[in-house]
């Protein structure tokens, strides 16, 4: 009889480890894909850049612009693939945190911005015949959700972590990052991104500023700490 309970008990542990493994693996590859999203982004569109340098201004040209001209699906799969990175992240990222009232709504928010990104690619930018870039429809809608949803969400998922021990030291970090992303969301839409704005020579400085100095550095450090909290449960 004994020997019959401790193989049952063998099995029960067994089982039990493999389920534990399953919920680690649940946190860390979100982590990983929030951590991979925004590298590969950049690298791909900066590569972009190098090639295409006798043709794009990367300090007047947004990273959309990319888009349109030769080989512009490159960029239009770039969105894709970080859109669906940061949906995974998002859901990750919601699982990772400790549960609270409202607390769906700052990774939903980030989820919002990784469907942005996927209508980016949807709606392309494009050339007329003259070479001009435009907008046929659409494109500026995904921009606005995603740089809205990705500055807010970080403000909103500040208040979270900031009730979660494991994840406190990153909480005056989000909510300031969301702040400056939300009044740099607000400047570019006056002073940068339309045509006429004073500022609207720079706009692809502007919006790599944003991005790459604000926002990445946020979401990559939500993500390490998420990976931390995946490898803690082991």
């Amino acid at each position: 009889m004994s020997a019959v309970q401790d193989a049952h008990t063998r099995n029960q542990e067994s089982a039990g480890g493999r389920l534990h493994e399953r919920s680690d693996w649940s946190l860390s590859l979100p982590a990983w894909a929030g951590i991979i999203g925004p590298v590969l982004f950049t690298a791909t569109f900066l590569a972009q850049e190098a090639f295409r340098r006798s043709e794009y201004d990367a300090l007047a040209e947004p990273v959309s612009a990319l888009e349109a001209g030769p080989n512009g699906w490159i960029q239009q799969v770039n969105f894709v693939v970080f859109g669906v990175l940061t949906i995974v992240f998002a859901l990750g990222l919601h699982r990772g945190l400790r549960p609270s009232r409202a607390g769906v709504a700052g990774p939903a928010l980030l989820f919002l911005s990784g469907v942005g990104s996927l209508l980016a690619a949807i709606f392309p930018l494009r050339q007329d015949a003259a070479g001009v870039t435009y907008d046929p429809g659409g494109h500026i809608v995904a921009g606005f959700m995603f740089f809205l949803t990705s500055a807010v969400g970080l403000i909103v998922v500040s208040r979270r972590v900031a009730h979660d021990p494991r994840w406190q030291s990153l909480a005056t970090y989000s909510l300031a990052a969301g702040i400056v992303a939300f009044v740099g969301f607000l400047v570019g839409g006056g002073l940068v991104m339309p045509d006429d704005a004073p500022l609207h020579d720079w706009a692809g400085l502007y919006q790599r500023v944003l991005v790459v100095a604000v926002l990445f550095p946020c979401r990559i450090l939500l993500s390490i700490r998420l990976l931390r909290v995946a490898t803690g449960r082991r």
